[in-house]
């Protein structure tokens, strides 16, 4: 008997991966990926190129194909998934402007985005869910038009990571909710684009070039031939609607069913749960439309989670992220006095929130760094899921940790000693792809049931332990929180 397969396509901030999985077992039976090259710029400019970005994708493909042989015939749909923002703009062609794409972690437009929300940032957020931030698609763009670096007039459509993706794959441009919401190009009380987050962005009239709105697991066209021969799957194959990557992986590990709140420990920090459809909107970091009736996904994130492990590993040499963590677990919680403030990428609260170490001394050395970056980034997800379950948002005590920081299970540990109580770690697991082979299979008419993850609870410190993560917690906040008017200095003077 013949089973069927879907692949899951995932377009992360750092990397992209391709995983085919087993429809019923859920079971990963292919998986090919690697890092995207992206080029750093003067200004905090992120950027890939998009010959980078087709090669990956097909190379990803080719990679599973592979490793599918024979049954590479039972793949009956897949589906796409990305990071959320940034920009992907494309001329009459179907081709990126400038031949490249902007990352979603993209400082350039930081100045333009902190005035646009002193002038319109509660209107923002009560039209859009989210106050105006760097990676924005509209902030991208403006930036760029006033440094003379794109022609309005060249721009034909702007869509998403995901939906590029499936348009090298298909010729076929459409995008969903989600990624449009998290952009905050969304009106949260109508379900359609927002002409506020345009007019006030000084870009009027641009809201045309962007794509028809479908529902996740929706059809939106099939593998053209050329793509299928170049990837060795079979033309005609069904590519579907997929999500934005948080959403994509709470739903691969069943979070929105049970009120669950997830850390994504990856390139952002981000913390979310999808809940009821509040009157009075939180003020949390941002609430997300994705489609579904009467349920929004409310937000508590930053640019800056492993993004600043991988920052030390660089500056300080280490072979990888994961060797910085391996250093940092050989020096106690609270690295002997050092405190790290871990905005790399910059960060949300306090404002103009910048990275750095505090309290360094001559007795600390590398091992006492990575420990205070590790404990920092650990803490900011404790934070924002604290704040989350502060609104009455999720289920209380039910929380799961995914992204690639998950698959060491001490920083899984490390979360719950924060929050006190255990966490579900899923990050053996490709979540953001197992969610878009999800939507291919719903496609199909599968159920949500139909490629099952695999979690594992994890046990917060005990006894002392316990009682120092505790104090660890309340007293880093306070000094975040004392920080702010040298955040703001700092900014003032890089102004």
């Amino acid at each position: 008997m013949q089973t069927d397969i879907y692949i899951g396509i995932d377009m992360g901030s750092t990397g992209l991966k391709a995983v085919a999985f087993e429809a019923g077992s859920g079971a990963t039976l292919g998986s090919a990926g690697d890092a995207l090259p992206h080029r750093r710029l003067d200004g905090g400019g992120c950027e890939l190129a998009a010959p980078a970005i087709r090669s990956a994708l097909f190379q990803a493909l080719r990679s599973v194909a592979h490793q599918l042989g024979p049954r590479a015939a039972q793949v009956r749909a897949l589906a796409c998934t990305g990071h959320g923002a940034g920009l992907y703009a494309l001329d009459a062609r179907g081709e990126l402007l400038r031949g490249a794409a902007v990352a979603s972690t993209d400082q350039r437009a930081n100045a333009r985005a902190r005035a646009l929300a002193q002038r319109h940032g509660p209107a923002l957020f009560d039209d859009v869910g989210c106050h105006p931030w760097a990676g924005q698609p509209t902030m991208v763009l403006a930036e760029l038009l006033a440094r003379g670096e794109l022609s309005r007039g060249a721009i034909r459509h702007l869509v998403f990571a995901k939906d590029y993706l499936s348009y090298l794959l298909t010729g076929e441009l459409a995008s969903d909710a989600s990624d449009a919401s998290t952009a905050g190009l969304l009106s949260l009380a109508t379900g359609r684009w927002s002409s506020l987050a345009f007019e006030a962005a000084g870009l009027g009239g641009l809201g045309e070039a962007l794509p028809a709105l479908v529902s996740s697991g929706t059809v939106i066209g099939r593998l053209l031939p050329d793509a299928a021969v170049e990837c060795g799957l079979p033309a005609g194959l069904p590519v579907a609607a997929g999500a934005i990557d948080l959403l994509a992986s709470l739903v691969a590990v069943g979070a929105p069913q049970r009120g669950q709140a997830v850390a994504v420990l990856g390139t952002w920090c981000v913390n979310a749960v999808v809940a009821p459809v509040r009157e009075s909107k939180p003020p949390v970091g941002a609430i997300v439309h994705f489609g579904v009736p009467g349920e929004r996904l409310y937000l508590e994130n930053t640019p800056s989670s492993m993004a600043n492990v991988a920052w030390l590993a660089r500056t300080l040499q280490f072979p990888s992220a994961a060797a910085v963590v391996e250093c940092a677990m050989t020096v106690p919680l609270g690295a002997a006095g050092l405190r790290f403030a871990p905005f790399i990428n910059g960060g949300g609260a306090p404002a103009n929130a910048s990275a750095g170490f505090i309290g360094l001394a001559g007795h600390h050395d590398r091992a006492h760094m990575a420990r205070a970056v590790v404990d920092a980034v650990v803490w900011l997800h404790a934070q924002h899921l604290g704040r989350l379950a502060g609104f009455g948002l999720g289920t209380p005590g039910r929380v799961a940790a995914l992204g690639g920081g998950a698959r060491d299970v001490r920083l899984v540990q490390l979360i719950a000693s924060f929050l006190g109580h255990a966490v579900d770690r899923c990050g053996d697991d490709e979540t953001g792809a197992r969610g878009a082979a999800l939507y291919a299979a719903l496609s199909q008419g599968a159920g949500l049931d139909a490629l099952p993850a695999a979690c594992t609870p994890v046990e917060p410190a005990t006894g002392e332990a316990a009682q120092a993560h505790a104090r660890f917690r309340t007293e880093f906040a306070e000094l975040i929180e004392r920080l702010a008017p040298a955040f703001a200095h700092v900014a003032r003077a890089a102004a």
